[in-house]
Formats: structure tokens, C-alpha cells, sequence
């Protein structure tokens, strides 16, 4: 009978710790917006690791990012955006040689990349790649709304595909399944456990779906207005009388004729109901209803302040149907 020696012993341990190491080494996720983290949280497993790019109080139809930034994306692994409509900010950098095998817009469409293969869309437009050291400019802090133009920009999809998909259970499904594949061929991915995390989100959504439903039936008489078009998916997934959008592009302010008939609306209404953004100018929004009967109640599409985990996306489903509960008459505050 044969002793190893110590020394040998020692080096065999190493080389069987090194190689179960490697075959949970983690995955680097990059995700541009939380409401995409949220979603890849409930499919992943413990060995993922997962950023997202804009930060709370920011949009992501004019952020810019920092160095830091684009070096994470140059550590990721993978890479989840929506898609070229909505993160206009990463769509010339993600369609670039560096990135585009490891970018997966979960958004689709004639004008949208499949997954996994990222084409160069938009390289027209004037984006800011991370050479700005600034925090985000997703906002207004000013008194002042954005600059109006002639044109509406890129967010303005008119009859194009709105790009808020998240805010759609049944296309945050999609997504969930395509996050599912990509996290599968990741290298040391671990399958079943994605596949029940998959199956686990998919129980769990539909459970949620419901009781949302359920919660929602008082709003039916209520007339709901949105800030901008955000809100269009999520009240038409779940029935709610959207009446009107205050703004067609939140990087733009509307001109007088849409204003006008936004507040004629407004006046007409059955008990309206205003659901307003953190991340635009207050004062704005309130300018153009002032002197109006109308509540408020404010949402944030952009999750914010919830908290990430696995649990996090219903979560953030039930927390906006609250939000808008708070439009019923007895809740409302004006």
C-alpha cells in the first residue's frame, strides 16, 4: 500500500478545490436598467453576479455613462439591454465589434436585433459612450421643461413598437425565457437550477397577474392619465382606462396644440387621476394641470426603490398597481 506524500497530497487538494472553483466560477451580468436586473435575479443562480448601468432618479433615453461603467461592460460576461428604442445611450456601443456577441436586446421587431447578435443600429445618432466622468442627465432638476422642437425624438415611436416592455407580464415572460437561454450557455451555467428558477418565476408571475386583476376592478370608472407613454403597456395588459398621455417624448416638451387637448381631457374626465414620474420635473406636469380637478399619484417604471432579488419583479408589478390604486377617490390625495 502506496503513501502519498504530504506534499503531493497538498498539491492534489489544490488542483480538486481549483477545478470545483472553475466549475462555479461566477458570471458577470451587466443589465442597463433595474427593471431588467429584477428579471434576471428570478432566473439566475448564486454564481451570477448582476449591475445595472443607470442608477436610481436617471432615464435611459438620455443617460450618460461613466468610465466605471464601460469598464464593467468590458469585465460582463453578458450583457442585457432592451434595445436600441428605449437605451439610446448604449445602442452605437453595443453595436460595435467589442460588445456585440455579448449584448442580447430582449426587445423585438423589424428594427430591433435578435438576441445574442446586436447589429450596429443608430450609428447616425449622437451618443455620449462613457467619457463623461458627470452623473446621469436622465432628469430635469430645473424649473425649466426640456427644449421643444420641431421633431419628436427617438422615444416618440408614434406607430412603431413601444419599447416599456417590462412593464407587460406577458412580455417580461419573454424576456425571462430569453435571459434563461443566455445564462444557459454560459460556461459552468448550472441547468436544472435555471430551469426551476425559470419555472419558479413563470408560477409565480401568473399568480401575481392575477391578483393584480382582481385588485385593479375598482379603477374602471377611474380615468387614468400618464406622464408619457410608460404606463401604456402595463394598463393595457390589465385593463385600466389610460385616457391620456401629458407628454409623446419626456426629452421634449409638448407643443401648445397636444397640451391643450391633454387638458381638455383632463376636464372632461371621470374623476382624473394623473400618474406621475420621480425622474421628471415636477413643476412642469403641475404647470400644465394647474387649476384642474385632478389627483396624483406617483409611480416609477424604473423600480427604484425595490429591492433586488429573486421576488423583486412581482413585487414591483403589485407596488405600481398600488400606486395606481391610490387614484380611487377615497385614497386619492389631490
Amino acid at each position: 500500500m502506496s503513501i502519498l506524500h504530504p506534499t503531493r497530497a497538498i498539491a492534489l487538494g489544490l488542483v480538486t478545490l481549483f477545478s470545483a472553483l472553475s466549475a462555479t466560477a461566477e458570471t458577470h451580468v451587466v443589465t442597463s436598467i433595474k427593471p431588467v436586473e429584477l428579471i434576471v435575479k428570478a432566473i439566475a443562480t448564486e454564481e451570477v453576479t448582476v449591475t445595472s448601468l443607470v442608477p436610481s432618479g436617471a432615464s435611459p433615453h438620455n443617460y450618460t455613462m461613466r468610465p466605471s461603467q464601460r469598464r464593467a461592460l468590458e469585465q460582463s460576461d453578458v450583457i442585457f439591454w432592451v434595445g436600441p428604442e428605449m437605451e439610446t445611450f448604449l445602442s452605437r456601443l453595443l453595436g460595435g465589434k467589442e460588445f456585440r456577441d455579448r449584448a442580447i436586446s430582449l426587445m423585438h421587431g423589424d428594427d430591433v436585433p435578435d438576441p445574442g447578435h446586436t447589429g450596429p443600429h443608430h450609428e447616425d445618432h449622437e451618443q455620449h459612450d462613457s467619457h463623461d466622468d458627470h452623473d446621469s442627465h436622465g432628469h430635469h432638476d430645473g424649473h425649466e421643461p426640456p427644449k421643444s422642437h420641431d421633431h419628436h425624438g427617438h422615444h416618440d415611436h408614434g406607430d412603431g413598437d413601444d419599447p416599456h416592455i417590462w412593464l407587460d407580464p406577458a412580455l417580461a415572460l419573454d424576456m425571462a425565457r430569453d435571459i434563461h437561454q443566455a445564462l444557459t450557455k454560459q460556461e459552468g451555467a448550472d441547468r436544472p437550477a435555471l430551469d426551476a428558477n425559470l419555472a419558479r418565476f413563470e408560477k409565480s408571475l401568473n399568480q401575481t397577474e392575477r391578483d393584480i386583476k382582481q385588485q385593479l376592478e375598482p379603477l374602471a370608472d377611474i380615468s387614468l392619465f400618464a406622464y408619457h407613454n410608460a404606463f401604456t403597456r402595463y394598463a393595457g395588459h390589465f385593463n385600466l382606462n389610460l385616457a391620456g398621455v401629458l407628454t409623446l417624448n419626456p426629452e421634449l416638451s409638448p407643443g401648445a396644440r397636444h397640451i391643450a387637448e391633454v387638458q381638455d381631457k383632463l376636464r372632461n374626465a371621470s374623476q382624473p387621476c394623473l400618474l406621475t414620474e420621480p425622474q421628471f420635473n415636477r413643476q412642469w406636469w403641475r404647470s400644465i394641470t394647474e387649476g384642474l380637478d385632478i389627483t396624483f399619484s406617483t409611480w416609477d417604471p424604473l423600480a427604484s426603490d425595490i429591492e433586488s432579488n429573486r421576488d423583486g419583479y412581482v413585487n414591483f408589478l403589485r407596488d405600481i398597481a398600488n400606486r395606481a390604486m391610490a387614484c380611487l377617490p377615497e385614497n386619492a390625495q389631490q
